[in-house]
């Protein structure tokens, strides 16, 4: 059964959406597994599918954009009811959106946007991006209070909408504060690996010593920078503080440790109100916003971190 083609007939309408589901077959286009946020998704959009009786059609693209096109011209191709795609840039999409909008398929994003018409795509499902970065950094200016502090950076992968929009919103939160600066800036690629080469660049040219703080746009990078810092001598979240976006188990063990100072949780539950709305579509029509935002939360050591981290570890981060 093709929902598409059922759109048409006007018993649709009175069709539940638990008896469609079982027959849909939806494409979901994963960046990777560069992260351990990325792998929680991951999980969690296929238990959503599991229990909604969705055949799911999983493509990896390994962080490369050019295996994305390719896995959803095949969802095309195979006649998906819709598509769910978490875009590992911004740009460069309008091509094949046009391509999934001839063939009537929805496409809803996942956690990035893109930079194309929003006729293009049904919704958008994302935390506000620059607003966690504006957490992150007011959380500094307010760590600071008033203190100078050199910054370091670990942007996200160049030319994503969570690296964009995170250092944007980082920029907005530290720009009323007084001797905050970020003196060096570098992409860590969203990697753990990477972020802890590049951490380690930034210790060799600056010295660990003018280092006052390091913001990461993930906290994968910033695990990484923190074995770089402990093998450079020195003490994370002592002598260098730490800061980061998405809040996986390990920041969390890292902050109930002292390694780290604080996060701001991105929830890897994107596909719950992606799924949502395309029930709310295929049933009667009904377009959602197109722009559906996710709560963010910052945690710093006065919450119970040991107790998070038991409780997320299982979760596929």
């Amino acid at each position: 059964m093709n929902v598409k083609a059922t759109l048409l007939a006007s018993a649709i309408a009175l069709t539940p959406f638990a008896a469609m589901a079982a027959d849909m077959t939806i494409g979901f286009s994963q960046i990777g597994s560069e992260s351990g946020w990325r792998a929680a998704e991951t999980t969690v959009t296929k238990q959503e599918a599991e229990k909604r009786g969705i055949d799911l059609k999983f493509a990896d693209a390994q962080q490369k954009q050019e295996n994305q096109i390719k896995a959803i011209r095949s969802f095309i191709a195979q006649g998906v009811d819709a598509i769910l795609l978490a875009p590992v840039v911004a740009t460069g999409w309008d091509e094949v959106l046009e391509e999934a909008s001839d063939a009537d398929i929805p496409v809803v994003l996942l956690d990035r946007t893109v930079d194309a018409p929003d006729s293009l795509y049904l919704t958008a499902v994302t935390s506000d991006l620059v607003h966690e970065g504006r957490v992150a950094g007011q959380w500094l200016a307010d760590e600071m209070a008033g203190e100078p502090c050199r910054i370091v950076e670990l942007q996200g992968t160049t030319g994503s909408s969570p690296a964009i929009d995170r250092k944007k919103g980082f920029e907005e939160g530290i720009a009323g504060a007084d001797g905050l600066e970020i003196v060096r800036s570098q992409t860590g690629d969203f990697t753990r690996s990477q972020g802890k080469v590049v951490m380690e660049s930034f210790l060799k040219a600056e010295g660990g010593e003018n280092i006052c703080a390091l913001y990461a746009h993930n906290d994968d990078m910033a695990v990484g920078a923190i074995q770089a810092i402990k093998e450079a001598g020195l003490k994370p979240g002592e002598d260098i503080k730490i800061v980061a976006i998405d809040a996986v188990p390990d920041a969390h063990l890292a902050i109930a440790n002292g390694e780290m100072n604080a996060t701001i949780e991105l929830t890897p539950n994107m596909a719950g109100p992606a799924l949502d709305a395309l029930e709310a579509y295929f049933a009667d029509g009904t377009a959602p916003e197109k722009w559906i935002q996710t709560e963010s939360k910052l945690f710093t050591s006065e919450d119970d971190n040991q107790a998070i981290y038991e409780m997320k570890k299982g979760l596929g981060y």
